[in-house]
Parts: structure tokens; sequence; C-alpha cells
């Protein structure tokens, strides 16, 4: 099959896509039903109370996905890798977003329009199976992230988010700099803490051997040591 946009084509048969099972004709039927979209950094995807027209796919950049809470303090609740869906539990519920989704860097997504997506879902058993195998990894890290945001110590809480960058998306060449760059914002936001904690902590991990902080990257130096303070919380 022929795509005319690479970014479709990077959805479609991207190595890690969920469509890669699907015959031709599905494929060529989600193709034509799709819109592409250069995201600057900083600029939103999706605003909370929205409602969705299409399953989102982040093509290439970085995405958070954050949440509003008392006096508009923001709490981000998943860092989108390449390849992965956002906002697509409030298109199965039929619901408007409860969450916002914001560019961290120039990004580009693809969105599938709704209703030949979920037609091509309900007859493709095999395709419906590993969507609710997604939103059974959501949840599960989502009650995992709950339990370790309200109960693990600031120095737990913002290893666990280091960590967590380090796993969503790896490491730079020199094979310890986690290929991302936040500010101390999002790091407080991401680990649930005022950005004046976030400065500390990191700068007491830094001090500790732990990690390098070179401007807004940070570099993984004592993995085992950091994954032990994220243990005990």
């Amino acid at each position: 099959m022929q795509y005319i946009n690479p970014y479709i084509e990077l959805c479609l048969e991207g190595s890690s896509s969920i469509f890669k099972g699907l015959n031709q004709k599905d494929k060529e039927t989600i193709a034509q039903h799709n819109a592409v979209f250069q995201i600057k950094k900083g600029a939103l995807l999706f605003k909370e109370g929205e409602k969705p027209r299409g399953l989102i796919t982040l093509v290439s950049g970085k995405v958070k996905v954050f949440k509003e809470g008392v006096g508009g303090r923001e709490q981000i609740i998943k860092m989108v890798r390449q390849q992965g869906f956002i906002g697509y539990k409030a298109l199965f519920s039929d619901n408007a977003w409860s969450v916002s989704a914001e560019a961290i860097e120039d990004s580009a997504i693809c969105i599938f329009e709704k209703n030949p997506f979920i037609k091509i879902l309900k007859k493709n058993p095999d395709l419906s199976l590993r969507f609710i195998k997604v939103l059974a990894e959501e949840l599960s890290f989502a009650n995992n992230r709950t339990v370790s945001l309200t109960q693990k110590h600031i120095r737990g809480r913002l290893a666990e988010s280091l960590l967590m960058l380090r796993d969503t998306y790896g490491y730079e060449a020199d094979g310890k700099t986690i290929r991302v760059s936040l500010s101390r914002e999002d790091i407080a936001h991401l680990s649930n803490m005022t950005t004046s904690n976030a400065i500390r902590t990191l700068s007491n991990l830094a001090s500790e051997g732990n990690i390098e902080v070179k401007g807004r990257k940070i570099s993984i130096i004592d993995t085992q040591n950091l994954e032990h303070i994220s243990e005990l919380g």
C-alpha cells in the first residue's frame, strides 16, 4: 500500500503501531479519514472540556497530558511517547476530555476520524483486544502513580518521575542522559510538588552522585541507587 503522507504510514505501519495487523482495506479506510497537524512547542493539542473528534496518535515530538487542579495548579498525568495515543478514553466513552494536552517540543499528530475508526474497531476483535490491553495497562499505571504521588516522600516521587521519563523516552547516545528536556516547573508538576522543592531535591540527588543536571538535561549516574530511592519512597 502506498501512503501519500509519511506520517500516516508511520501511524499505521510503524514498528509499535497497534494497526499493523489490520488488512489493507481497513488500513486504506483509516488512511482516507484522517488529518495531520504540526504542533509547535507550548501549543495545546486539546483542552479540558472539549469533545474529541477522532483518535489522536503522536507521530513525532513529545507531549504532556495534564489536569488543572485547585487554583489552576497543574498535575501532569502522563508523558506521551511517539506512536502513543492521546485522549482516547474520552473518545471511547463519548465524553468531553477531562484533561488537556500540550506539546513540550515541536510535534506532529495524526487524528483518525471517529466514526470510520469505530466501525473498523467493531468488526475487528483483534484490534479491539489490543486497545483493551492498552487501556488496562494505562489503568494499572494510573493506579500505581496515584499511590506513589500520595504516599511517597518528595525524594521518592522525584526519583520515580525521572525513571518514568527514562522508560518513556530512553537515553541519548551517551547512554545516561534522558532524551527529554523539561522545565523545573514541569518536573514539579509531574512529581506532585512545588517548583522550589523540585529544584532543591534535584540538587540533593545531584550532590549525592545519583544524577547530573545540566540546564534542562538530566543524566542518571547511579541507576541502582535512584531505583532504591524510588522504591523506598
